[in-house]
C-alpha cells in the first residue's frame, strides 16, 4: 500500500503538472514545456558501431537486437548527417510545415569513436538551420568524462538528452541478453550526466525472459531513485534475426509475450510505482511487421496509448500512485 506522502505527492502532480487531464508525466507535455514551437525527432544513422559488436566487449550484439528496426527509410549511412536531416525534414514538414527538429542519433552506440569524430557529427546536425537540440541513444558504458564535458557545454546553447539502453536493472538478465554491462555501470552513467546539468534518459525492456512479473515492477523503484529526466518502456518483441528468436524457437517456455491487454495492465501497475516526476515518452515500441515474430497486437502506438490512458481512467490509476519516494 502507498504511503499518505507519496499518495499526497502524486495527487499534486496529477492535478497540477498534467494538463488535458493525462495521469502520467506524458513526453508531448514535457516538450510544449521545453520549446516555444512544435518539435519532432529525426532519427540518424551516423554509421557508428557498438562495442558488442566489434569484439571490444562481445560479439553478435545484444540477443534481442536488429537495428533495422530503428532506422527509417531516409536513414542510411551512405548518406552524410545534414542529407538525413534534409530528407526527414521533407517527410516530417508535409504535414507540420512550421516545426522545429530534434536530430536524434539513434542506430548502434553513438557515443562510441574518436571524439573530434563524434563532435563534429554532432555539430554537422547543428548547423542545420531547422534543428533545435540534439538527443543522443547510446550505452551506459560508453560515455567518456571528455565526451560529458563537451555535452554540458553543449547544453548551455542548446537542447541536449543522452538517452541510455539500461533495458533492465538485473544483473542476471543483463548476462543473459548479452548486454556486456552492468547494472551499476547504468547508475553511474545516469548520474555522472545527470550531475552535469544534462537531461538523461532510460530505456527499459518489460518482458524479458526470466523476469517475474515482480522484478519487472520492481524495475520502477530503482528508476525511481535515479535523476532521470525521461523513460522509455518497449514491450519485449521477438525479430527475425536475432538470437532470441532462436532461442525462442527452442525454448519457447522460456518466454511470456504478453496480449495487448496484460502488458496494457503491466505498463500501468509499472508507472504507479513509477516517480511521477520521469516523464514517460512512450509504453511500447512498433517494429517493422516483416521484421516481427510476435507479439502483433494490430495496433499503432497511438491506439496503444488511448488504450493505456482510458484504463487509467478506469481503474482511478496515476503515475507515482504506489511510489515510495
Amino acid at each position: 500500500m502507498p504511503n499518505r506522502s507519496s499518495c499526497s505527492i502524486s495527487r499534486h502532480f496529477l492535478l497540477t503538472f498534467a494538463p488535458m487531464n493525462k495521469r502520467y508525466n506524458d513526453f508531448g507535455d514535457f516538450l510544449l514545456r521545453t520549446f516555444p514551437d512544435k518539435v519532432q525527432k529525426i532519427s540518424i544513422n551516423a554509421g557508428f558501431t557498438c562495442p558488442n559488436r566489434d569484439g571490444t566487449k562481445g560479439f553478435g550484439g545484444c540477443t534481442y537486437c536488429n537495428n533495422q528496426t530503428f532506422s527509417p527509410e531516409y536513414c542510411r549511412t551512405e548518406k552524410s548527417v545534414g542529407q538525413q536531416i534534409d530528407e526527414g525534414i521533407r517527410f516530417f514538414a508535409r504535414k507540420y510545415p512550421r516545426m522545429r527538429y530534434l536530430a536524434y542519433f539513434q542506430a548502434y552506440t553513438n557515443t562510441y569513436a574518436e571524439l573530434d569524430s563524434l563532435i563534429a557529427k554532432y555539430e554537422e546536425a547543428l548547423a542545420h538551420p531547422g534543428v533545435a537540440g540534439l538527443i543522443v541513444g547510446t550505452r551506459p558504458d560508453c560515455m567518456p568524462e571528455a565526451l560529458l564535458d563537451y555535452f554540458e557545454r553543449l547544453a548551455r546553447r542548446c537542447f541536449v538528452l543522452i538517452e541510455y539502453g539500461m533495458e533492465s536493472t538485473l544483473d542476471r538478465t543483463l548476462l543473459r541478453i548479452n548486454r556486456g554491462h552492468t547494472e551499476a555501470d547504468s547508475e553511474d552513467a545516469v548520474r555522472r550526466t545527470a550531475e552535469r546539468g544534462i537531461p538523461v534518459g532510460a530505456h527499459l525492456i518489460l518482458g524479458l525472459p526470466g523476469e517475474s512479473r515482480e522484478e519487472m515492477l520492481g524495475h520502477a523503484a530503482t528508476l525511481s531513485q535515479l535523476p532521470l529526466t525521461t523513460l522509455k518502456l518497449h514491450q519485449l518483441q521477438l525479430i527475425r534475426g536475432t538470437r532470441m528468436a532462436r532461442e525462442y524457437a527452442e525454448r519457447p517456455e522460456d518466454f511470456h509475450l504478453f496480449t495487448a491487454d496484460e502488458y496494457i495492465d503491466l505498463a500501468i501497475d509499472f508507472v504507479e510505482r513509477l516517480s511521477p516526476a520521469i516523464v514517460v515518452e512512450r509504453f511500447v515500441s512498433q517494429s517493422p511487421k516483416e521484421l516481427l515474430i510476435a507479439p502483433d497486437w494490430g495496433l499503432k502506438n497511438y491506439e496503444f496509448t488511448a488504450r493505456v490512458r482510458r484504463r487509467m481512467e478506469e481503474r482511478d490509476a496515476w503515475q507515482g500512485k504506489k511510489a515510495t519516494v
